[in-house]
C-alpha cells in the first residue's frame, strides 16, 4: 500500500473506510443476528458488507504502520497501534458468526424437511458469536478512534490549555 495518496498520508484517508464500514456492519449484524425475519431477508447482503469491512481493516493497519515510521515515536501512537491490532480478530469473530448464521439459514430454507436437529443450536451459537464480535468491534473502533485523535491532537490541546 502506498504511504501517500494525492500527496497526503494514506492512513487518515483509508481509515475512514473502517470508521464507516465497521460500525455499519456492527449495526447490520446485530439486526440480522437478533431478528430472524431480517436474517432471512438480508443476511447475504449484510455478510457482503461485513466482508468488505473486515477486508478494509488490514488496509488501515498497513497504512498506519507506514505512517508510524514517519512520525515521532510516542506512547500515544504506540497505544493507538496496539488497539488497532486487536480489531481484526474481533471483526473476524463477527464475520464468522454472521457467515455461519447465513449458511445455516440458507441450508434450512433449501431443505426444510431435512433440516438437521443441530441447526437450531448452531444458529444460537452463531448468533452469540456474531453479537459478541459485533459489540466488541464497535467498542474497539471507538477506542481506536479516540486513541488516534488523542495521538494527533494531544499537543494542540496541551498548547491551548497554556493560553
Amino acid at each position: 500500500m502506498p504511504s501517500t495518496l494525492w500527496g497526503l498520508p494514506a492512513h487518515p484517508l483509508v481509515v475512514h473506510l473502517v470508521v464507516f464500514l465497521v460500525p455499519l456492519a456492527v449495526v447490520a449484524t446485530l439486526v440480522v443476528a437478533l431478528w430472524p425475519r431480517a436474517r432471512r431477508v438480508s443476511a447475504p447482503w449484510v455478510l457482503a458488507v461485513t466482508t468488505v469491512a473486515v477486508l478494509s481493516i488490514p488496509l488501515a493497519t498497513s497504512s498506519g504502520e507506514n505512517l508510524e515510521h514517519q512520525v515521532p515515536h510516542s506512547a500515544l501512537v504506540e497505544r493507538h497501534a496496539e488497539l488497532a491490532d486487536m480489531l481484526l480478530p474481533l471483526a473476524g469473530a463477527m464475520w464468522l458468526g454472521l457467515a455461519v448464521l447465513t449458511g445455516v439459514g440458507w441450508y434450512a430454507r433449501r431443505q426444510p424437511a431435512a433440516a438437521p436437529r443441530w441447526a437450531g443450536a448452531v444458529t444460537v451459537a452463531a448468533a452469540v458469536l456474531a453479537v459478541g464480535g459485533a459489540v466488541a468491534s464497535g467498542v474497539q473502533v471507538a477506542r481506536i478512534g479516540h486513541s488516534g485523535a488523542d495521538a494527533v491532537w494531544h499537543d494542540v490541546a496541551a498548547h491551548q490549555g497554556r493560553r
